[in-house]
């Protein structure tokens, strides 16, 4: 349990069987709140509600997640969100494994990430060219394709799709 004045805030993903039961451990482990990030991107670039939490944690604060992938869909994303958190003078507890970014174990744990990065940017430059572009996800809106149906289909979230349809209206 949290003592003193910090709060602990618990992140997770909902995208598998496991988030409901990484939802009671964040509790159990004590948490005072859990956000859920309801639309996944597997790229961790519709973070939104990570996001506001970074913006928000104060310092002597705690960002608790059950496994490390929800801080991103790379080591980029997980490395950034730590520095976030270390510029807030805040840090970050994993559950499993059990980690924290605080002394020798965050060294550790950024020196792993940044290894890691060293040899991710091939794959993950890849992956980021193959988005859908606007007029493509236009296109299937027009062939009366629902928002769920055309992030199925292109492999993205909900909230790009919406994001992108948005920007197209604008």
């Amino acid at each position: 349990m949290a003592t003193g004045g910090m709060l602990r805030i618990g992140y997770v993903r909902l995208r598998d069987e496991r988030s409901g039961e990484d939802t009671a451990r964040l509790k159990a482990a004590g948490c005072h709140v859990v956000r859920a990030e309801e639309a996944f991107d597997p790229t961790g670039d519709d973070s939104d509600v990570l996001a506001s939490i970074l913006e928000f944690i104060g310092e002597g604060d705690q960002l608790v997640v059950s496994r490390l992938e929800h801080l991103g869909g790379s080591s980029r994303g997980a490395l950034d969100a730590i520095e976030r958190l270390d510029a807030r003078g805040a840090s970050l507890n994993v559950l499993e494994p059990e980690i924290s970014s605080v002394g020798l174990g965050g060294r550790a744990l950024r020196a792993a990430l940044q290894a890691v990065l060293a040899v991710e940017p091939a794959w993950a430059a890849r992956r980021r060219r193959d988005r859908p572009a606007a007029d493509e996800i236009r296109a299937l809106q027009a062939a009366g394709v629902g928002p769920v149906e055309i992030a199925r289909r292109l492999g993205v979230s909900r909230m790009t799709v919406w994001r992108k349809l948005k920007a197209v209206e604008a």
